[in-house]
């Protein structure tokens, strides 16, 4: 799976427009990176990449690219 794939699957899951992010995107600056997007990622990392992702890993998450980088 490509890093645009990963971002494009971001933008659905919040619902934002397709190109709306790119990887230096910094997530503070998205109003729909809430607390739900971070609950939908959660369960998009368990079902879709089989990974668990804790609350402090998150918090590490400053830019779209973090969390591409954590899709692996």
């Amino acid at each position: 799976m490509t890093n645009q794939e990963k971002i494009a699957m971001l933008e659905e899951m919040m619902e934002l427009a397709s190109g709306t992010l790119r990887e230096e995107t910094n997530l503070a600056d998205v109003e729909e990176w809430n607390s739900l997007a971070k609950l939908s990622f959660i369960a998009l990392m368990d079902e879709t990449f089989g990974k668990k992702v804790s609350a402090e890993e998150m918090k590490e998450f400053k830019i779209v690219k973090d969390i591409v980088d954590f899709m692996k």
